[in-house]
């Protein structure tokens, strides 16, 4: 008897449902909005889960009793008071088959690591990282960003070229070509009219402006390429703070970039690659290539014991096929 595998991955921009049978065959993709809770609430993770499940459910042809195993990556679910309502959301699918539910870099972690078990960073809008070792034990930074100093998303960068670029004029720190780049993409007159229009709102800075500091910076302008340094420095360091909690110093283990700001520069991945270095000489940077629901559908079948490495491979093909042919 065919056993079948829901993986989920909610996100706060977009979420996915992937059904695959225990071959590693995926069968049916459902895709919606956000469903992060700190965004719009347990209600809207709620009518997230359903939806895309559903519709899964409906490209596979199968229904919710036909499943033995389910895993579900969650944006938003960092702590343990969380974990209660978390469940009681994923429990209103009403399924039978057995489940677990994790942060969504952990299914980044189980999608990209051929192993199972190594370290997620994950740089995109926001930034977070997790790391999980042989035996399922996790490690973790706060994922709560900067105000609990944990730097490295789009966000991020963008406020620090502001930043830059208020220096330069104050005469704090160097010119920098941030400035004209900026006053191009806000359409502001001079760099008086875009830092005032900053300040008082009338122009808006957000991570969509992420890619224009790379340009900067591939144009050789100095101040764009510390900003970019100082950022894969940072992303570099929650990466150490996780390596430190579940002692791989000594190890090979992958570390697995998942986001956006990955593509932004290779010298981002550079930097941060020196600084894991510097206490894990062994560790070895790659980028995720497949999507992370990949990661839930894997977490579904370890609840059954399943020994995921031998399908591994034809899930992550098959995934990504259903998923371009969206």
């Amino acid at each position: 008897m065919t056993q079948y595998f829901l993986g989920v991955d909610i996100g706060s921009t977009k979420s996915h449902a992937l059904i695959a049978d225990e071959t590693g065959r995926a069968l049916g993709l459902g895709i919606g909005g956000t469903g992060n809770y700190e965004v719009v609430g347990y209600q809207g993770l709620i009518e997230t889960l359903n939806f895309i499940t559903d519709e899964a459910l409906n490209k596979a042809g199968i229904t919710k009793t036909e499943l033995a195993g389910a895993g579900f990556g969650i944006a938003g679910y960092d702590w343990p008071a969380e974990r209660e309502p978390t469940r009681q959301a994923i429990q209103t699918l009403g399924l039978s088959a057995s489940f677990e539910f994790v942060n969504d870099a952990i299914i980044g972690l189980l999608a990209g690591a051929a192993g199972g078990w190594g370290v997620a960073v994950v740089a995109g809008t926001g930034n977070n990282c997790w790391g999980r070792d042989r035996q399922g034990r996790e490690g973790r930074i706060m994922g709560a960003g900067p105000e609990f100093g944990e730097y490295g998303g789009a966000s991020g960068l963008v406020l620090w070229a502001k930043q830059a670029i208020a220096k330069a004029w104050t005469q704090r720190a160097p010119a920098t070509r941030l400035t004209e780049a900026f006053i191009d993409l806000t359409g502001a007159t001079d760099v008086v009219d875009l830092l005032e229009g900053l300040v008082l709102e009338r122009y808006q800075l957000t991570a969509e402006a992420a890619p224009i500091v790379f340009q900067v910076a591939a144009g050789g302008d100095e101040v764009a390429q510390e900003i970019i340094c100082w950022t894969g420095r940072e992303l570099g360091s929650l990466a150490a703070g996780v390596i430190r909690q579940l002692g791989f110093e000594q190890l090979g283990f992958e570390v697995v970039l998942i986001g956006s700001l990955f593509k932004g520069s290779p010298k981002l991945i550079e930097t941060m690659s020196e600084t894991i270095h510097e206490i894990a000489p062994q560790a070895r940077l790659i980028r995720l290539t497949t999507p992370p629901v990949v990661g839930g559908v894997l977490l579904g079948m370890e609840q059954l014991g399943i020994e995921c490495s031998s399908v591994r491979q034809t899930l992550i093909e098959s995934a990504n096929r259903i998923l371009a042919a969206r």
